[in-house]
C-alpha cells in the first residue's frame, strides 16, 4: 500500500518507531462467491484489498476507494465483519506500524478486476476452494464474509 503523506510527515518527527494506525480491508464477493484479491508489489503475497483512511475517511469509503484504486472493481459494503488490533508489522525500511483493522464484507457491482495502480502486481476472482495462499488474518476473514455469523471481536481482555 502506498504510504500517505499524513504518515510520511509524521515519520519526519517520530522516525521508525511504532505508529497505531486505522487500517481497513475489504473481502470483495462477486454473484458467483469469487473473493477478489491482488498480490501485492511490496511483498509480492495475495491479500485482501486494504488500506488507510485518509485523516476524516470513514472505512467504509475508505474500503470501496480501495477498492476501485487497486483493482478497477466497484463494491458496495454490506457488514463489518471484524475489528481487530493485528500484531506489529516492521517494513522494510524499518518503520514499525500496528494496525486496527476493520474488515468490511463487500459485493462487487461493476467494474473489471485489474491491475489498477503501481501497489498490485495482479489481481484476480478466486473460487473459495481455490485460493491462493493467504495469510491467518485473510483466512478468518473469509470465512466470515461466507457465513451469517455476527461481527467477530477479540473476546479476551487482558486483565
Amino acid at each position: 500500500m502506498a504510504t500517505p503523506d499524513f504518515i510520511r510527515e509524521l515519520r519526519t518527527s517520530i522516525g521508525h518507531d511504532l505508529l497505531w494506525l486505522p487500517g481497513v480491508s475489504a473481502v470483495v464477493l462477486d454473484d458467483e462467491g469469487r473473493v477478489l484479491l491482488n498480490r501485492r508489489s511490496d511483498s509480492g503475497k495475495w491479500s485482501l484489498i486494504g488500506g488507510i483512511p485518509e485523516p476524516g475517511e470513514q472505512p467504509a469509503a475508505c474500503a470501496v476507494r480501495e477498492i476501485q484504486e487497486e483493482t478497477g472493481v466497484d463494491a458496495v459494503v454490506e457488514r463489518v465483519l471484524v475489528v481487530q488490533a493485528l500484531k506489529p508489522v516492521t517494513y522494510d525500511n524499518g518503520d514499525t506500524c500496528q494496525y486496527m483493522d476493520i474488515s468490511l464484507h463487500c459485493r462487487a457491482v461493476g467494474g473489471e478486476a485489474r491491475v489498477n495502480d503501481d501497489e498490485s502486481l495482479d489481481v484476480g476472482w478466486f473460487a473459495v476452494d481455490a485460493l491462493p495462499e493467504l495469510n491467518e488474518y485473510a483466512l478468518l476473514r473469509i470465512k466470515l464474509a461466507l457465513s451469517e455469523a455476527p461481527t467477530w471481536f477479540d473476546p479476551t481482555v487482558a486483565e
